[in-house]
C-alpha cells in the first residue's frame, strides 16, 4: 500500500513538473489546435466570431446597469417618481436584452464545446484503435494508463473547461477595458500635499484598484499552488479506482465463480484509501484557498465604498455617481481577479490536459520508436508473388528488448495443417506477429494477398449486442442471414441459441467458456477463410467436442490452412505438421518435428 502511495505522489509530482514546462501551451496547441483548420473550419470559425460577439453583448449589460445605476439613485436622492419609473422601464430592457444574450452564448459555446470534443475524441480513437495500438501500448512503460478513462473524461474537461475558461478571461479583459475608463473618469483628481507642495493624482482609484487586485492575486496564487499538485493526485487516484471497477464488470462471472469477492473488495478498499488521500489533499489545499477567497469577497464588496465615501460626505459626488463608482470599482477589481476565481478549476483542467497529452504522445512514441523505424520491427505485408506463409529471420522480442524467439525462416504451404506447441508466451506472441499486433523483434512476414485470414483467440471476443452481430463482427449483422446463423449454431452444438439471434445481451457473461468457445467456430464457418488461426481454441471443450469440432472444420474447409496452437494429445490426429518452440537456457527456439524420411522445412539460428 506506502509503494502504490509512493508511487502516485512520485507521479503526481511528475505531472506538477511537467505543467510548469514552457512547452505544455505549445503540445496542447499541436494535439488540439486542429480544429480550428479541419474539414469544418468554415463553421468553427464563425461559431468561435459568434461567441466573441456574444461575450462583447455580454460585457456590455454590467456597463449598461452601472449607468443605470447612477441615473436610479440620483432619482431616489432627489424624490423623483418620474425619473424612478423610467429606470424601471430601463430596466425591463436591459433583463429582456441580457437573455437574449445569454441563451445565444450558451447554445453557440455548447455547440463550440461539443464539436471539439467531438473532434479530438475521433483523432485520439482514430490513433489508439489502429494496427492493434489499443493493445501494444499497454506494454510502454509511462503515464498513459486506464485510456478509456482519459478519451471519455479527460477529453471532456479538455474541451469544455477551455473553452470556459477562455470565454471567462475574454469577459474578464473587455470587462477591465470597458470599466477602467469608467473608473478613471469617476475617480476625479486627488489633491495631496508633499512637503508642502501640492500634487494632483488623476485617476486615483483606478491605481487603488490595481494595487488591491495585484496584491490579492500574489497572495492567491501563492497559497493556491499546493492545489495543482493536489488536484492531479486526486485525479490519479480516481482514474485508478475507476478502472478497478471496470475490471470486476468485465470478469464477473470469473470472480463469482472463484468466491473472489472479498478479494476484490480488499483491493478496491486499497484504491478508494488513495482516492479519500487524494479528496482530503485536495480539501486542505482547498481550505487554505476558501480562507483568502472569504476574506477577499468581502472586502471587495465594501472596500470601494469605503474608499469612495469621504468625496461623497464631503458633497463632491452625488449618491448615483458614489453607487456608479463602487461599481466600477468592484467590476475593475474583479476583472483582475480571474486568477483567483478560476484557479481551482484551471489546475483541474490542466490535469486533465497532461492525461490527454501523455496518452497522444505514448501512441506518438510508439509509431516513431517501433513502427516506423526500418528494420527496427517485425514487417508484416501480404504479395501476390508469395502463396505461402512466409517468414524471413523473423526474431521476437519483448517490448524492453529481451527475446522471446530466436531468430528462424519457416514456410507453411497453403492446405498445410500446422501445430504449434511449447512455450505459451512465445507460441501466442508468433501469432500476434502474424496479425501484425506484435510489432517487436525483427524480420519479415508475407501473408498471400487476396486470402480471407481468421484468428480464433482462447476466449472470443463477444460484443454486447444481438447474436447475430456477435456472429458476424466485425462485419455488419445484416450480413449474416438467419439461414446461414441457425446452420452455424446447429453444426457447432448451438441449437438452444437459434430463437435468439435478435436477442442483445451480455453473452460474454451469459454464456459459459465452453459455449463462447463453440461460438467462435460458428463464427469461423459463416466467415469461411482461407487461413485458420486457433489459439488454445479448444481447451475448455471435452475431448469429443474438441474432435466434433476439429472435424468439422477439415470437412467444411478442406482447403483452408491451419495453424493450431494447442497441448491436447488429440490435435496432433488433426494436423500433419508440428513445430515445437523450445525453451532452452532461457531463450526459444524454433524447431520442426518430422518424420525420418521428410526433408526440413523450417531452421531456426541462435
Amino acid at each position: 500500500m506506502s509503494s502504490m502511495t509512493d508511487s502516485r505522489a512520485k507521479a503526481g509530482g511528475d505531472a506538477g513538473d511537467r505543467q510548469g514546462s514552457p512547452g505544455f501551451t505549445r503540445r496542447f496547441l499541436q494535439l488540439a489546435g486542429g480544429y480550428w483548420h479541419g474539414r469544418n473550419r468554415v463553421t468553427v470559425w464563425l461559431l468561435t466570431v459568434a461567441l466573441v460577439a456574444l461575450t462583447i453583448g455580454q460585457v456590455s449589460v454590467p456597463v449598461l446597469i452601472n449607468l443605470w445605476s447612477e441615473r436610479l439613485f440620483d432619482a431616489l436622492e432627489y424624490r423623483s417618481m418620474d425619473r424612478f419609473v423610467t429606470m424601471i422601464g430601463a430596466v425591463g430592457l436591459i433583463i429582456l436584452y441580457n437573455i437574449v444574450i445569454v441563451v445565444l452564448h450558451l447554445r453557440v459555446k455548447r455547440r463550440l464545446q461539443m464539436g471539439w470534443r467531438d473532434w479530438l475524441t475521433r483523432k485520439l480513437l482514430e490513433d489508439w484503435l489502429r494496427r492493434g495500438r489499443h493493445h501494444q501500448i499497454a506494454y510502454l512503460p509511462g503515464e498513459h494508463d486506464n485510456p478509456d478513462g482519459r478519451i471519455a473524461e479527460d477529453i471532456r474537461i479538455t474541451t469544455e473547461v477551455a473553452i470556459d475558461l477562455g470565454h471567462s478571461l475574454t469577459y474578464c479583459g473587455l470587462l477591465l477595458v470597458s470599466f477602467t475608463n469608467i473608473l478613471w473618469m469617476l475617480s476625479g483628481d486627488l489633491t495631496l500635499t508633499v512637503l508642502g507642495v501640492e500634487l494632483s493624482v488623476p485617476g486615483h482609484l483606478l491605481f487603488v484598484a490595481l494595487i488591491y487586485a495585484a496584491v490579492g492575486t500574489t497572495i492567491a496564487m501563492l497559497i493556491g499552488q499546493p492545489l495543482v499538485n493536489a488536484v492531479n493526485r486526486r485525479q490519479g487516484f480516481e482514474a485508478d479506482f475507476r478502472f478497478a471497477l471496470g475490471r470486476i464488470r468485465e470478469n464477473g462471472q470469473t470472480i463469482a465463480l472463484l468466491h473472489g469477492e472479498s478479494a476484490e473488495r480488499g483491493h478496491l478498499a486499497v484504491l478508494f484509501g488513495g482516492v479519500m488521500r487524494g479528496w482530503n489533499g485536495q480539501t486542505r489545499a482547498l481550505s487554505h484557498m476558501m480562507v483568502f477567497s472569504a476574506t477577499y469577497s468581502v472586502m471587495s464588496a465594501s472596500f470601494p465604498i469605503l474608499v469612495a465615501a469621504p468625496r461623497y460626505i464631503a458633497g463632491a459626488i452625488s449618491l448615483g455617481v458614489l453607487m456608479q463608482t463602487a461599481q466600477a470599482f468592484q467590476q475593475t477589481v474583479g476583472a483582475l481577479s480571474w486568477p483567483i476565481d478560476n484557479l481551482p478549476r484551471a489546475a483541474e483542467w490542466r490535469a486533465s490536459v497532461e492525461r490527454v497529452l501523455n496518452l497522444h504522445e505514448a501512441l506518438v512514441r510508439l509509431d516513431r520508436d517501433v513502427c516506423e523505424v526500418p528494420d527496427g520491427h517485425i514487417q508484416v505485408d501480404r504479395s501476390d508473388e508469395h502463396h505461402s506463409l512466409v517468414f524471413r529471420g523473423v526474431a521476437i522480442d519483448e517490448p524492453s528488448g529481451g527475446p522471446v524467439l530466436h531468430p528462424f525462416d519457416l514456410e507453411v504451404r497453403p492446405g498445410d495443417r500446422v501445430l504449434i506447441v511449447g512455450d505459451p508466451a512465445a507460441t501466442i506472441r508468433l501469432f500476434r506477429a502474424v496479425a501484425g499486433a506484435w510489432p517487436w523483434g525483427r524480420g519479415h512476414i508475407t501473408l498471400p494477398a487476396h486470402t480471407r485470414v481468421f484468428f480464433m483467440p482462447e476466449r472470443p471476443y463477444l460484443p454486447h449486442d444481438s447474436l447475430r452481430a456477435v456472429l458476424a463482427y466485425p462485419g455488419p449483422a445484416a450480413s449474416v442471414g438467419d439461414a446461414k446463423a441457425a446452420d452455424a449454431l446447429e453444426r457447432v452444438g448451438l441449437p438452444n441459441l437459434v430463437d435468439r439471434l435478435d436477442s442483445a445481451d451480455r453473452w460474454d457473461e451469459v454464456l459459459s467458456v465452453p459455449e463462447r468457445q463453440r461460438l467462435g467456430f460458428a463464427r469461423l464457418l459463416i466467415r469461411r477463410p482461407d487461413w485458420i488461426f486457433l489459439e488454445d481454441a479448444t481447451d475448455s471443450l471435452d475431448t469429443a467436442a474438441e474432435e466434433e469440432l476439429l472435424t468439422l472444420v477439415e470437412t467444411e474447409l478442406p482447403s483452408a490452412t491451419l495453424l493450431t496452437i494447442g497441448h491436447h494429445a488429440g490435435l496432433a490426429a488433426h494436423h500433419g505438421r508440428k513445430l515445437v518452440l523450445e525453451r532452452t537456457n532461457g531463450a526459444v527456439t524454433l524447431r520442426e518435428e518430422f518424420p525420418d524420411d521428410a526433408p526440413p522445412l523450417a531452421e531456426s539460428a541462435a
